[in-house]
C-alpha cells in the first residue's frame, strides 16, 4: 500500500525530516542496500528513505508517520534474513534498529539479560561471557545477525537440539505497534500464564505485527567443562540418518548433531583440498556438552560406530574445530556451483531418511543438484537448489514445492528455522489449511489493520 494520494511522497518524506532530524537517509547507497537481504533476491523498485532509528522514540515516529499516510513500513535488523523478509520495494520506509545496540541490563541472579534488538547475537555472548553466562540460540549468522532478527524469526541454529529455538530463551518483549503505541509483553519471571501469551505470538512474526524494541533474554551458565565431538563417515545418507535416529532413541542429548550428503561433501572436498569422499558419502557430526560430555560421547560413539565406515571422539579443543569445519565450510563451498536456493524444511526425526529419499529423487526427475546438509538432532534439513542467473527459475520452485508438501505431509513444516517472508507465502495455506490461516490473517489485522507493516510477508498484500 503506498502513500495515499492527499499525502503523496514528498509530504511523507518531509514529515519524517521534520521528525527524525539527522536519522532519515535517501542516498542511493542506503536504499540499494535495503532492497536486498543474503537470500540473493532483490526487491522490485525503490523504496522511499531509510530510518535509522535509536530510541523507542525515533521508531514510534517513524511508525505513526507510516500510519497516518498509509506508506509500507519495513522492519530491518542486518539484512541477513533468507526469505525475503526485510526487503524493501516501491515507495517504502526502512525501519532500521540496527543502531539501537546496547546491552541495557545483565542480572546473573536471575539468569537473564535486557537488550536493544540491534546488538549482534555473537557480541552479545562474548560480553555475556564475562557473567558466566550466554544467550543459548546459535545461527549460523551468529556473528553478523541482530538479536531482534533472530526473534522476529525465531531463529534456529545447531543447538536446537537441546537448547531449543529462540522462542524458548526469550521471556518479555517490548513492542511498537503499528500506530505508534508500545506494548509490553511476557514477564521476568521464568514462569507466567495470565491471558494469552503475546510474547510468544511476536516471537516469528516477521515484523508483521509490530517493532520490537527491547528484549528481555533468558540466559544459562555457559558449560564447565569441554567439549566432546565426534566425526563419524557413513557408506550412504540413509545409513547416516538411520544412527541419527538411534542417537535420538538413545536417549543421550547431544548438544549439536549435524549431517551432511555426499553432494556436500564433495564440494568441501573440492573447496578445502582434504579428501573427505573417500572416507565415506556423508558425514555426521556430534557434539556433546557439559559435566558428562566424555561419558555421553563415548554412549554415542558406540551408537553410531557399528554402521560408520570412519569414526573419531575428541575433547581436544583444536581437534574438535577440525571435525566442526567439515560442518562449517558446507554453504561456503556451494558458491562455486552457481547461485544458491537454500530452503528450509523440517520433518519429525524418524523421517530425516524419507525426507532424503525425496530430495534424491527430485533431484533424479528434475535433473538437478540439491546438496543437502540437516540439523539432525531436530529434524530440519537445508536442502540447497542450485541453478545460474538470478531469478529463480520456475522449475526449482516446483521442486521445491513437491519437497515442501512431503514434509507437511509427514506431519512436518516447510520451514524450521529461516521463516515464510515474502519467498514461501504461496505455500503458507496448504500447512496452515483454510480455518487456521483465516484465522492468522484476523490476527494480522488486529494488531495492523491498514497492513502497512511488512505487507507481503507471511501472507500476500
Amino acid at each position: 500500500m503506498p502513500a495515499t494520494d492527499a499525502e503523496p511522497a514528498a509530504d511523507v518524506l518531509d514529515a519524517l525530516v521534520a521528525a527524525l532530524p539527522g536519522r532519515v537517509f535517501t542516498d542511493e547507497e542506503s536504499l540499494e542496500r535495503c532492497r536486498r537481504d543474503r537470500s540473493g533476491h532483490v526487491a522490485d523498485g525503490t523504496p522511499l528513505a531509510e530510518v535509522r532509528a535509536r530510541s523507542v522514540a525515533d521508531v514510534q515516529a517513524a511508525c505513526r508517520i507510516a500510519s497516518a499516510s498509509g506508506t509500507p513500513l519495513i522492519t530491518r535488523g542486518a539484512g541477513t534474513g533468507l526469505a525475503c523478509g526485510g526487503l524493501a520495494g516501491s515507495g517504502a520506509i526502512v525501519l532500521s534498529t540496527m543502531e539501537m545496540d546496547a546491552v541495557l541490563e545483565v542480572s546473573a541472579a536471575n539468569q537473564t539479560a535486557v537488550v536493544e534488538p540491534g546488538i549482534l547475537n555473537g557480541d552479545l555472548n562474548r560480553i555475556l561471557t564475562g557473567y558466566g553466562l550466554w544467550w543459548a540460540p546459535d545461527p549460523a549468522s551468529k556473528d553478523i545477525s541482530t538479536v531482534g532478527g533472530n526473534i522476529a524469526t525465531n531463529a534456529g541454529g545447531l543447538l536446537c537440539a537441546k537448547y531449543g529455538v529462540t522462542r524458548e530463551a526469550v521471556l518479555a518483549l517490548k513492542v511498537v505497534l503499528a500506530d505508534g503505541r508500545l506494548l509490553s509483553v511476557g514477564h521476568r519471571s521464568v514462569k507466567g500464564v495470565t491471558g494469552y501469551d503475546l510474547c510468544a505470538l511476536m516471537v516469528g512474526s516477521e515484523g508483521t505485527l509490530g517493532v520490537i524494541v527491547e528484549c528481555t533474554l533468558r540466559l544459562r551458565p555457559l558449560p564447565a567443562s569441554p567439549v566432546a565431538t565426534i566425526g563419524a563417515f557413513f557408506p550412504s545418507v540413509d545409513v547416516a540418518a538411520a544412527a541419527a535416529s538411534r542417537v535420538t532413541a538413545s536417549g543421550v542429548q547431544p548438544a549439536v548433531m549435524e549431517l551432511m550428503d555426499r553432494a556436500t561433501l564433495e564440494c568441501v572436498s573440492r573447496h578445502t583440498g582434504v579428501d573427505l569422499v573417500s572416507k565415506g558419502n556423508s558425514y555426521l557430526l556430534i557434539q556433546c556438552d557439559g559435566a558428562a560430555a566424555l561419558t555421553e560421547a563415548e554412549a554415542l560413539l558406540a551408537v553410531v560406530g557399528a554402521t560408520a565406515t570412519a569414526a573419531e571422539l575428541t575433547t581436544d579443543p583444536e581437534e574438535s574445530e577440525r571435525l566442526l569445519a567439515v560442518r562449517r565450510q558446507a554453504f561456503p563451498s556451494l558458491e562455486p556451483l552457481g547461485t544458491i536456493l537454500v530452503e528450509d524444511i523440517a520433518v519429525p526425526r524418524d523421517q530425516l531418511a524419507a525426507a532424503f529419499g525425496k530430495i534424491g529423487e527430485l533431484e533424479q526427475r528434475y535433473g538437478m543438484l540439491i546438496p543437502t546438509v540437516c540439523h539432525a538432532g531436530d529434524g530440519n534439513l537445508h536442502p540447497n537448489f542450485v541453478f545460474q542467473g538470478d531469478t529463480v527459475p520456475e522449475v526449482i520452485w516446483e521442486a521445491a514445492g513437491e519437497l515442501f508438501s512431503f514434509a507437511i505431509s509427514v506431519g512436518g513444516t516447510l520451514s524450521g528455522e529461516h521463516g515464510i517472508g515474502v519467498l514461501k507465502q504461496r505455500w503458507l495455506a496448504e500447512e496452515l489449511g483454510d480455518l487456521q490461516w483465516g484465522l492468522q490473517r484476523q490476527i494480522k489485522a488486529l494488531f495492523d489493520p491498514a497492513g502497512i507493516l511488512n505487507p507481503g510477508t507471511m501472507f500476500d498484500r
